[in-house]
């Protein structure tokens, strides 16, 4: 895997096709990685505690490292 954490990629397929970001995270053993505000998703979180509010976090999902190339 040639792509590492802080490399600037480019997404070449999918629906972010096109967009470019920052590497925050590289995992060589599911040869993906995790693009900074590309492949968002939402989670929905229930309250941990009584009184405290359930919320929706978003977050990046990983890429296959074959969906991008270095910028």
């Amino acid at each position: 895997m040639n792509i590492k954490k802080g490399d600037s990629v480019i997404i070449i397929t999918g629906k972010y096709k096109g967009k470019s970001g920052k590497v925050a995270k590289a995992l060589p053993k599911k040869s993906s990685v995790v693009v900074e505000g590309a492949n968002l998703r939402k989670r929905h979180k229930k309250p941990t505690r009584g009184g405290q509010k359930g919320q929706i976090v978003e977050y990046a999902a990983p890429i296959h490292v074959s969906n991008v190339k270095k910028a």
